[in-house]
């Protein structure tokens, strides 16, 4: 019995391997130079690195800020080979970028991010600490998902996959990747001083940026001019809601789509284009996938009155 439980294990451990080997085919090292003035306004090179990994025979995806601000991108593949890369598109509100090299690449499949649990084995493959001699592999499991961080004062990251496979600075940008070789995020940030908490932008998030980038040339995002907080229990209970679930309006942008329409502080949105509405996610992406059409139909709960209107989109 015990003879059989190793084999199972030298099995499992030689498909993984199999897996991996594949997957770093696909894998990239990012290393970049930016300028800085010193006190004699002279400028002075700065260095950096990171990770990404190939969408494409010659497209790349990684991080917005491996390579925002940099004036040369370096691409080097797992087996050595070097060439300069140039930058396609960026989501900066997403942390997402695309560059293009003149190279013929190996494409890393894409997963589904939408249907990853809690527990499920995951690799992190990159560059980490800017040591590259091909891509490091690290394993660990889903710890979490839909998380938000604020990765700046004014950028928040929402619906991340949070992980306990080891990530290292130099390795965002690159692949989380499931036990089938596919890449369910993209490794982007991770705590300090924690033991073991990373996360990974969801590829969901990376298939709608490719999208986008294909039928319109850049990355564009879509909103209606309202800052919203998630109805919660806790507020329910304070303030004596009328539903209890929703988006509650705390500031409409002067000038907006929003205010256009008549909405108001304390409106509660419930519903986009006949779903329902629970997240301030839920918000936005419903607005993403109106942007070939326009606007939204929403559905407004004030006070004890539901109303519906129509509110054009800000697209940029």
């Amino acid at each position: 019995m015990i003879l059989c439980e190793v084999m199972r294990l030298d099995d499992l451990s030689n498909e993984i391997s199999k897996v991996i080997s594949k997957s770093v085919r696909s894998v990239v090292a990012l290393f970049t130079v930016s300028y800085a003035y010193d006190f004699m306004l002279n400028p002075v090179p700065v260095r950096g690195a990171g990770s990404g990994f190939a969408v494409g025979k010659n497209l790349i995806v990684t991080n917005n800020h491996v390579i925002s601000g940099s004036s040369k991108i370096s691409v080097i593949t797992s087996d050595g080979t070097r060439m300069n890369g140039e930058v396609i598109s960026t989501a900066p509100w997403k942390d997402l970028a695309l560059i293009s090299v003149e190279g013929d690449l190996e494409r890393m499949p894409l997963g589904d991010s939408t249907n990853v649990k809690i527990g499920e084995l995951v690799f992190a493959v990159g560059n980490p600490l800017g040591l590259w001699s091909g891509p490091t592999v690290t394993m660990g499991v889903i710890s979490a998902v839909g998380r938000s961080i604020a990765a700046k004062p004014e950028l928040i990251l929402e619906d991340l996959i949070q992980t306990d496979a080891a990530i290292n600075p130099g390795n965002s940008g690159g692949p989380l990747i499931n036990i089938n070789g596919e890449a369910i995020g993209v490794t982007t940030a991770i705590i300090p001083f924690a033991q073991g908490i990373g996360f990974a932008i969801p590829i969901e998030d990376v298939k709608l940026f490719l999208d986008q980038v294909n039928r319109y040339g850049k990355a564009i995002r879509a909103w209606i001019g309202v800052y919203v907080v998630d109805v919660t229990p806790e507020l329910v209970k304070t303030y004596r809601l009328p539903v209890d679930k929703g988006v509650i309006i705390i500031n409409v942008l002067r000038g907006s789509p929003a205010e256009g329409v008549g909405l108001r502080q304390s409106d509660i949105i419930v519903e986009v284009d006949g779903n329902e509405i629970r997240s301030s996610k839920d918000l936005r992406k419903a607005a993403e996938k109106a942007i070939e059409k326009g606007y939204i139909k929403v559905k407004i709960v004030r006070g004890y009155k539901e109303f519906y209107v129509e509110i054009p989109l800000i697209i940029e």
